[in-house]
């Protein structure tokens, strides 16, 4: 059974959602339908740029993705359709793949030639669909499409680094349901650029020096729990898609707030990362073999 997901930023009080379904159905009523989200933020392509990276690998290969995003056809956005890691995406050629594809390079490109056969005004509907309901049949890319090398590149979704690598500006690129806000910095490039160097990650007028590897690193378990005051405090974490993300712990916008409302921060607004540079140890007063870098002497 094929299966074909919608990623688009329709919302829920509108019917194109469910128009979109009605349509694959007419056409596949055996296919498999999944939502990742129809709550992307108007034409906001970094968010769901980052959403797509995080949720299409959790599907089976052969998945068809449609991806809804700023889709009307102009001649500075046309629509492709991408094989990638035996995975299909469908969408317009505004930058919303280069985020997978600047970490997996794709299997094929095809710009979408189909348009003088479907007359619309709705090219997810029309088009998109009738491009995934070929390919879940078997169908090949070559007939709906002419082979393209590069796609769109998108702008602001790679992290800066200047020439003497010595700080990484990124850019905040989602904010999550909680609150919490992440940035276009993954934890590889993190690590590529950090080199083992101390560190402070700067937002606003918040400064962080440690990023924990779970949000409730956070709270100090030996103190009983009627005396800690833990919901609300802010911290630094690689998220489950290992991009660096601003958190606070328990976060309620109702209650204690959340990273995006304490800290006052929002879409592609800056976090830097500035490296410290390791102390120079003057000859003949090196550290001692038995004492490690680690230790608390």
């Amino acid at each position: 059974m094929a299966i074909i997901t919608l990623t688009t930023d329709f919302g829920e009080k509108d019917y194109f959602a469910g128009a979109t379904k009605g349509a694959i159905y007419s056409e596949l009523p055996d296919v498999k339908i999944v939502d990742i989200s129809h709550s992307v933020s108007p034409f906001n392509i970094p968010e769901a740029a980052y959403m797509i990276w995080n949720a299409y690998n959790s599907f089976p290969k052969g998945t068809i993705h449609i991806i809804g995003i700023d889709s009307e056809i102009n001649p500075e956005n046309k629509h492709i359709a991408i094989k990638l890691d035996d995975h299909y995406f469908i969408c317009a050629n505004n930058g919303i793949m280069s985020m997978i594809c600047s970490e997996i390079a794709p299997q094929k490109i095809v710009e979408i030639n189909i348009h003088d056969k479907i007359q619309t005004s709705f090219p997810v509907l029309d088009v998109f669909v009738k491009v995934a309901c070929h390919i879940a049949r078997g169908g090949t890319l070559e007939v709906i499409g002419k082979s393209i090398a590069e796609i769109k590149p998108i702008k602001n979704i790679a992290p800066y680094v200047n020439d003497d690598k010595t700080q990484i500006i990124g850019s905040i690129i989602y904010i999550d349901n909680y609150g919490n806000v992440v940035t276009n910095i993954s934890r590889s490039f993190f690590e590529t650029i950090q080199k083992g160097r101390a560190f402070e990650i700067s937002a606003r007028n918040y400064t962080f020096k440690k990023i924990h590897n779970k949000y409730s690193d956070i709270v100090n378990f030996d103190i009983p729990e009627n005396k800690r005051h833990d919901e609300g405090r802010k911290l630094v974490v690689f998220n489950s898609g290992d991009f660096l993300e601003i958190a606070v712990y328990k976060s309620n916008s109702a209650t204690v707030g959340s990273a995006s409302t304490l800290l006052g921060l929002g879409l592609m607004d800056a976090v830097s990362i500035s490296f410290i540079p390791s102390p120079i140890i003057p000859k003949g007063r090196e550290i001692p073999e038995t004492i490690t870098k680690t230790s608390d002497f």
